[in-house]
């Protein structure tokens, strides 16, 4: 493979299909609206199949991204978004979908969803990439090897408010009225400022590296209405800041996370009740915690909310590597490296942590 023209040459770019008939075609700029029309009403789709995320993925982290349709008489029929990573530190992978929870193939048809799934392996195998990685709900390829680490916390919220606050069960419940107590306030964002500092100091602590600015940045400009920051103050102290997506009737809290005077006055546990709070005043349906790690503290801590997890299937089509990827704080190989990095100054780690984070997928 000599550059991504070569690889594109396989791809129809631009003759049309004969009516009726299935081709797969390579996402264009032209194309983002027609590609977001058909994910939102897609049953499979998910947030993480937006248009967007090409746009953030190639500006604000490098990566190469190969966004492919299935069409039908003019009409899209499956999407498959892909992004290829290719790291020394970490390997060369092609992914649906890295830094995001959900991915893979969203299909309305079994032909295109197979033409797609067909048009992916054949590019994995021109990229000559070590893995081919889909992150499915559902279980798509029985025979790939697979990975049993992740799970994910969805729930359906009630309409009232009170319902919600009663359906917690009584420990964390009484967490997050801690927070109300202490006289906490709950206040939406347009700039990225407070929330950085919160979530920063977080993964600081965690000995995990953080995102750029300009990530978030990009998240917020892309995804405007549907991106919001929150942050929890107290006396105009920040304590803790969430950014959550916004999709169809759900609302997914993705990036969060508090100082350490956050976690005495409980300002993570009223952080996650203000946002069911006002999801549910705008009558979303569904709150999705995401994605935690089994045997982990985060996973520990959505199940303290009355969640039920749920397995995650991300399957791996194995090309040049030998077994599946383990990037990840629980391998013990990575503690030492997290030990030095919590040891780092926070300004430090946030300046040389972009250019780690954006490997690890």
């Amino acid at each position: 493979m000599n550059s991504v023209a070569d690889a594109f040459q396989r791809l129809p770019q631009a003759a049309p299909a004969r009516d009726g008939a299935l081709s797969v075609r390579a996402c264009q700029p032209r194309d983002a609206a027609r590609w977001d029309a058909f994910v939102h009403a897609c049953p499979e789709a998910t947030f993480f199949h937006r248009a967007g995320w090409k746009t953030v993925i190639e500006q604000a982290l490098g990566h190469r991204t190969w966004y492919l349709y299935a069409e039908a008489g003019g009409e899209i029929q499956a999407v498959l978004p892909l992004v290829e990573i290719d790291s020394r530190l970490f390997g060369h992978s092609l992914s649906s979908l890295p830094f995001c929870v959900y991915g893979g193939i969203a299909a309305v048809s079994e032909p295109a969803r197979i033409a797609l799934d067909q048009e992916a392996q054949a590019l994995a195998a021109r990229l000559n990439v070590d893995f081919l990685e889909y992150r499915n709900l559902e279980v798509r390829h029985p025979g790939w090897h697979a990975k049993n680490l992740y799970v994910t916390f969805r729930k359906e919220l009630y309409p009232e408010t009170e319902q919600n606050m009663l359906a917690i069960p009584r420990k964390q419940r009484a967490m997050v009225r801690k927070g109300i107590k202490a006289g906490l306030e709950s206040v939406l964002d347009e700039d990225i400022g407070r929330f950085y500092l919160a979530y920063s100091t977080s993964v600081h602590r965690l000995g995990t590296p953080v995102f750029s600015r300009k990530y978030f940045r990009l998240l917020k400009e892309t995804f405007a209405q549907d991106c919001e920051l929150m942050v929890v103050q107290n006396a105009g102290r920040t304590l803790s800041g969430v950014m959550s997506f916004y999709f169809r009737d759900e609302v997914l809290p993705y990036y969060g996370g508090g100082t350490g005077e956050a976690r005495e006055l409980a300002a993570n546990d009223f952080m996650y009740w203000e946002l069911m709070r006002r999801a549910c005043e705008r009558g979303i349906r569904i709150f999705d915690f995401g994605r935690s790690k089994r045997g982990t503290g985060s996973h520990d801590f959505k199940k303290n909310w009355g969640f039920e997890p749920q397995p995650l299937h991300y399957e791996y089509q194995l090309h040049r590597a030998r077994a599946v990827p383990d990037h990840n704080p629980l391998n013990p190989k990575y503690r030492l490296f997290i030990r030095a990095w919590q040891k780092l100054p926070l300004a430090l780690a946030n300046f040389v942590g972009p250019y780690v984070v954006r490997n690890l997928g």
